[in-house]
Parts: C-alpha cells; structure tokens; sequence
C-alpha cells in the first residue's frame, strides 16, 4: 500500500515538474549572460529575485528527490540478499538453451 502510494505521489509531482518547467518564460541570455554577455542584468536577473514559478519548481525538484529516495529505501528495504524486486519473465527464462 505504502509503495503504491508513492508511485502515485511521485508521478504526481514528476508530471507537475514537467509541467512548470515548460511554463517558465525564457530568460534570453542563456549561457552568455553567466560570463558577461548579458551585462545590463543583475545576478538575479531582471525581475529581482525567485519569482512564484521557480519557487513551485524548486518545492517540487525537492519533493521529487525526497519520494525518489523513499521509494529507494521502501523498495530494497523488503528484499532478500541475492535478489532484486525486479519482476522477471520466467517463460523467457525456460526456453533458453543451456551453453555446453
């Protein structure tokens, strides 16, 4: 149960990520700006700070990391030494002639 609600969780946010990043405007400088290119803009550019869209993208980029490491612990937390929680194609697996 836990698990599944991470998934979803983590989909959530991983769609939501994708989301407000597509919607951040376009700062135009790009790489030129970081070494002198865009000389008429401060560090922060010309708006003076974190605007609301970056701000929902750094909440989200964090939530992602922290469900990402959940479902890293949840998911090796229930296995046996030797074995992975990968689901495996054992049909596949019968049918493959053994190497003399």
């Amino acid at each position: 149960m836990l698990v599944n609600l991470l998934y979803f969780l983590h989909f959530l946010i991983t769609v939501g990520l994708i989301v407000v990043v597509l919607m951040q405007a376009d700062k135009g400088s790009g790489l030129s700006g970081a070494f002198g290119g865009g000389a008429s803009q401060t560090i922060f550019g010309s708006t003076g700070g974190i605007d609301f869209i970056s701000k929902i993208t750094t909440t989200l980029a964090i939530l992602f990391m922290i469900t990402s490491l959940g479902l890293c612990i949840v998911l090796t937390q229930h296995s046996e030494p030797g074995k992975t929680n990968v689901r495996s194609n054992t049909r596949a697996a019968d049918h493959v002639p053994a190497v003399d």
